[in-house]
């Protein structure tokens, strides 16, 4: 009679899951028609940067006719959509604060999933001649100890790795490339609000490098003004968070311990890492957790950089470190997450870091914004004329949907990653952040996994939640060692409890049905326009 029992037992288990499923999916559809129905409403209290077009202002001597998109901005997205919209014979015309090649200090690491996106958009071309480095992979340190991690580069040409570089030259090498194509338009400018009209964005206000106060107009305007846009509330409802600030510095002529290697050291608070620029210049972030900083001005922080951080660096580096400490170019730069919570709006479209941003210690943000980019190029292609406003809405709305699986796998693994690899005073969190360093270091499955999904060569949500709970397992099997006691199993639940603390509301934040059932999305099976 047992096996009746059990059989009978997995028939009513199956059925309740199924029943349940169904109610989720229900639940979530009722919330994403109301999340529509309430969209109207809610725009009118982020209004702030619509004008109407109606107000009195100087117009510029263009018909409609002659643009397709406006792009605001001409970062990393902006000249990336600037190319890859001039190449399927869009008018473009693209305004940015600043055409001067900027001094960034994030921004300078492409992983290979970027690098692949790069090569899609035909633009790979762009990290030659910039004295750009390839990285094919991970050092991981941590008290003493250091492990290897290669990116799982052996199914794609020699040519495929990482990248690293000084951001403003990449940058510039886009620009140039976008401006080669006669429908490409770049103007220095400065885009003080959007031209909405009916509920539809018609094009933009902006003031000119002569200060001339003009329209423009198209029909889809993209804006990719990067993370301190001031524009993104009349299209998202934005939650930006600050969990750290990261301290940069150059080191100049030395050489790291693993060449062609991103090097993150665990060190106590939080990471510090690592990466050639240059064929001689090394990046260094170090990342202080919070959003207080020693001063820079009375030496603060360079005291706090020679005392606390210089002994948890690499020795080969070490004194590198240090001179870079004592000459002076410290920099700073807050470290943003956002995560993507869109208004579909007709007419304009959010992308990069204006729309969506992540913890920047897994260096995932320009291989985002470039798959979003190939998303967005292949939505347009069959759209032959963007004043087809109910086509273009429509392929809008399903962007937010497609560019899920890479998105939110590397925004998921670079917010978790991040928390567990800060040091705390809780033995569940401390037991956690040794189970990720030993099971990196175990090899085969166990380290490709992770970095295959770090370096966005396989953007899988499922994949990223089985191998962190399996991190987590793995810390527990280690507390039942060589005898389970009872404060072992109550440390171990407290790691899953933990382990479940740190993914699960960033996966909320992310969007469950979105990530994990965006076939049940209606807008994902939206066919060509005929």
């Amino acid at each position: 009679m047992a096996p009746a029992i059990e059989f009978d037992q997995f028939i009513l288990a199956t059925f309740f899951a199924s029943l349940f499923s169904l109610a989720l999916v229900y639940v979530l559809r009722r919330s994403s028609h109301k999340d529509d129905a309430n969209s109207n409403r809610s725009k009118m209290n982020r209004g702030l940067v619509v004008v109407s077009s109606q107000n009195d202002a100087v117009s510029r001597n263009l018909d409609d006719s002659e643009i397709d998109v406006i792009i605001v901005g001409a970062g990393v997205a902006g000249a990336a959509l600037a190319h890859t919209l001039g190449k399927a014979r869009r008018r473009v015309h693209v305004i940015e604060r600043d055409l001067s090649e900027q001094d960034r200090i994030v921004g300078e690491l492409l992983q290979p999933g970027g690098y692949l996106k790069l090569i899609e958009l035909g633009l790979e071309d762009c990290v030659k001649e910039i004295d750009a480095q390839r990285v094919l992979g991970y050092a991981l340190f941590k008290d003493g100890k250091h492990t290897q991690l290669s990116y799982p580069l052996e199914a794609f040409d020699s040519d495929v790795s990482g990248r690293s570089f000084h951001n403003g030259r990449f940058v510039q090498r886009m620009r140039d490339k976008a401006a080669t194509l006669s429908n490409v338009r770049l103007e220095q400018g400065t885009v003080t609000s959007l031209l909405e009209e009916n509920g539809t964005v018609k094009g933009v206000q902006y003031k000119t490098k002569e200060g001339n106060e003009l329209r423009l107009y198209a029909p889809l305007t993209v804006v990719c003004d990067g993370c301190f846009s001031n524009l993104r509330r009349s299209l998202c409802k934005p939650k930006v968070d600050v969990p750290s600030t990261f301290v940069g510095l150059v080191l100049e002529n030395c050489e790291l311990p693993f060449a062609n290697h991103g090097h993150v050291v665990l060190a106590d608070p939080s990471p510090i890492l690592l990466y050639p620029i240059s064929s001689s210049e090394v990046r260094c972030l170090v990342d202080v957790p919070g959003q207080k900083l020693p001063p820079i001005a009375n030496g603060e922080m360079a005291k706090y950089l020679k005392t606390q951080v210089a002994p948890q660096v690499p020795p080969e580096v070490r004194e590198a470190f240090i001179a870079a400490v004592e000459k002076g170019n410290i920099r700073t730069m807050p470290n943003r997450s956002m995560p993507a919570d869109p208004v579909p709006t007709p007419g304009a479209l959010l992308l990069g870091d204006s729309f969506n941003m992540r913890h920047p210690l897994t260096g995932g943000g320009m291989t985002v914004a470039l798959a979003d980019i190939v998303v967005l190029r292949d939505l347009l292609r069959p759209i032959h004329s963007l004043k087809d406003k109910e086509a273009l809405s429509k392929y809008i709305e399903s962007f937010y949907t497609l560019r899920k699986p890479v998105a939110s796998t590397i925004n998921t693994l670079a917010g978790a990653l991040y928390k567990v690899f800060l040091a705390s005073s809780d033995e569940a969190k401390t037991e956690m952040r040794e189970a990720c360093f030993d099971y990196l270091s175990l090899g085969g499955v166990c380290s490709s996994g992770p970095v295959a999904l770090l370096s966005g060569l396989n953007p899988r949500p499922l994949s990223l939640v089985l191998h962190f709970f399996a991190v987590a397992i793995f810390a527990v099997g280690r507390l039942m060692l060589p005898f389970p006691s009872i404060k072992s199993f109550w440390l171990g639940a407290r790691v899953i409890s933990s382990a479940s603390g740190i993914i699960f509301p960033i996966i909320k934040a992310e969007g469950v049905r979105q990530m994990f059932f965006p076939r049940t999305i209606v807008a994902i099976y939206r066919t060509p326009p005929q």
